[in-house]
């Protein structure tokens, strides 16, 4: 039995497609201390920003959210770029919720976006950004088959500061 397999047997996990009713769950992620902080979050964002944002996802656009109990604790997502010379290169974001994290939820969706971009729509590059300090990602990412390309110096405030980013990408040769 996979390890995927396994973690969600064990916390009766689901791993679906994002939905318009998802809304109020993905905001609340965005906006709870211990997530806002590591995806480019703010606390003053509303429920209908977040719907207006389902309801413009493209055929680019592949969203993916973990499911316990009824209440989405995690989203991940994947957009293709648009233009016709990166067409095989996407951008990735994950989050998770405060109280979920460590638990392999975020292994599980990034399995599982990364799976949809390999062998469904056949991506060479997948890019993302972290923050420099946010250790627990990176190991993630890292383990994942991403790099380190560089890094982005003032790449976003946080709490009052500049913050560095990492600039991380997976090859599939």
């Amino acid at each position: 039995m996979s390890y995927e397999a396994r973690l969600n047997e064990a916390c009766a996990m689901v791993i679906r497609a994002i939905k318009m009713e998802d809304s109020p769950d993905i905001n609340h992620l965005r906006t709870m201390n211990g997530v806002r902080e590591t995806i480019l979050g703010i606390a003053s964002e509303r429920v209908a920003d977040t719907e207006a944002f389902i309801r413009n996802l493209s055929h680019g656009d592949h969203m993916l959210v973990a499911e316990i109990d009824g209440h989405v604790v995690g989203c991940v997502g994947l957009t293709v770029s648009k233009m016709p010379r990166e067409s095989r290169t996407a951008g990735l974001g994950i989050m998770v919720h405060a109280d979920y994290q460590r638990q392999g939820i975020g292994r599980a969706l990034m399995a599982a976006i990364l799976d949809l971009a390999d062998k469904w729509l056949m991506l060479k590059r997948v890019e993302l950004s972290v923050f420099i300090d946010n250790e627990p990602a990176v190991k993630l990412y890292l383990s994942m088959g991403f790099v380190v390309e560089g890094t982005k110096k003032f790449a976003a405030i946080r709490d009052g500061a500049y913050m560095d980013e990492y600039l991380m990408a997976r090859y599939r040769i």
